[in-house]
């Protein structure tokens, strides 16, 4: 019988910025935190993020110009205290163009396979044209295009449907696409919450996402016994199917943040009928994300794949895994076991280190997962520094 014994405490690191606590629903229900960026350096970083700059309407007839213009992505106080990456929309002549906005990907930087993620943002008011977003979707993009990568709309605000109906302020919406080329298949799901989320405070965007489905919440810090507004269910259990979104949801994402101005989600297409843009707010409104993190269990299926291990991680980790006469202890700074022989993997199943003394010091390690394996028993070590 195999007995693991864990106890585990992680948080996130400090800053002189944030006056927000930044941390969200937390290490729960067996997930640690694996990746983070809290927003809170002087310049985004290169190594997590993709500024894209572009005309093309995001194949949704938007009416932005996206740039790398500290005037429409940068990072900085919302006024309040809280280092943030910071989205504006403006309304200039651009290049052709009637505005100007920002979006970031993570796209072939940090992407990662199943776990709990999560935003917290503030919504500008999006009446009537401006559609800002959190999303994902598949790191073989590049590789397989659009819908063969799959794609997970967490949150969108600002569509037809919320200003037809004088909601705009509470009506949003997530879903999936996917498929083997166009039209896509597409699960959508849009409500309208019982308050405002353009209230000018922060809401969290959580969604889990694991083997069988992938579930969304907002502001689950606040309502942890809510029912998720979106669930896709997503089993591997058709792999013969080629248009079963379990065959493209189990594979490494990326992560998105943008806001468009006008398109097809809004259902306006000209200029002048942009309003959010006005002389009340200097022609500008912005979308401020106070951070973004990823949460894993450290399951065989999971993968965590970044070249920047991201904001630092308190931890104070006491982790020993019993199995037959033999145990792997990790706590923070060293891997050691009672058996003769220890040897660590990387999650690729390639060798990474072997200790004919049982003891393995983390200093060397990369942040990450690791399969420790000791006379045929092996462990998944989440290594954190």
């Amino acid at each position: 019988m195999q007995k693991i014994i864990t106890a585990i405490f992680l948080g996130c690191a400090a800053t002189s910025l944030a006056s927000d606590p930044q941390v969200g629903t937390g290490a729960t229900d067996g997930y640690m935190l694996v990746w983070q960026d809290l927003f809170d350096a002087d310049e985004l970083n290169p190594l997590r993020w993709d500024i894209e700059v572009n005309g093309d309407g995001g194949g949704n007839h938007e009416l932005q110009y996206y740039t790398d213009r500290p005037e429409n992505v940068r990072l900085g106080d919302d006024g309040d205290g809280n280092g943030c990456l910071i989205l504006t929309a403006r309304r200039e002549n651009y290049l052709g163009r009637n505005f100007t906005s920002g979006r970031v990907n993570s796209k072939n930087r940090t992407a990662f396979t199943h776990g709990k993620i999560e935003a917290s943002i503030k919504i500008p008011s999006t009446a009537n044209g401006l559609w800002p977003a959190f999303w994902m979707m598949g790191n073989d993009y590049d590789a397989v295009g659009w819908p063969k990568c799959g794609e997970t709309d967490i949150m969108e605000m600002g569509n037809a449907q919320g200003i037809s109906s004088g909601l705009q302020n509470c009506f949003f919406n997530g879903a999936c696409h996917w498929g083997q080329g166009w039209p896509a298949a597409s699960y959508a799901n849009s409500l309208a919450r019982s308050y405002s989320l353009q209230d000018g405070e922060y809401h969290l965007f959580t969604v889990f996402w694991d083997e069988n489905s992938i579930r969304m919440y907002v502001d689950l810090d606040r309502y942890p016994t809510q029912n998720p507004y979106y669930k896709l269910d997503c089993p591997m259990d058709e792999p013969d199917n080629e248009w079963s979104p379990g065959n493209y949801f189990h594979k490494d994402n990326f992560i998105l943040f943008n806001l468009a101005v006008g398109g097809d989600f809004t259902g306006i297409h000209q200029a002048d009928a942009i309003t959010a843009l006005n002389e009340d707010n200097l022609n500008e409104a912005s979308m401020y994300i106070n951070y973004v993190k990823v949460y894993q269990k450290g399951l065989l299926s999971e993968n965590l794949d970044c070249i920047d291990p991201g904001d630092e991680i308190e931890s104070g980790i006491e982790s020993t895994v019993y199995a037959r006469d033999y145990e792997i202890h990790y706590d923070g700074d060293s891997i050691r076991t009672n058996a003769p022989r220890i040897t660590l993997y990387s999650m690729c199943g390639s060798p990474v280190c072997t200790s004919e003394t049982g003891l393995i010091t983390t200093s060397g390690l990369a942040p990450g997962f690791y399969l420790a394996n000791c006379e045929n028993t092996s462990r998944k070590i989440l290594v954190i520094k």
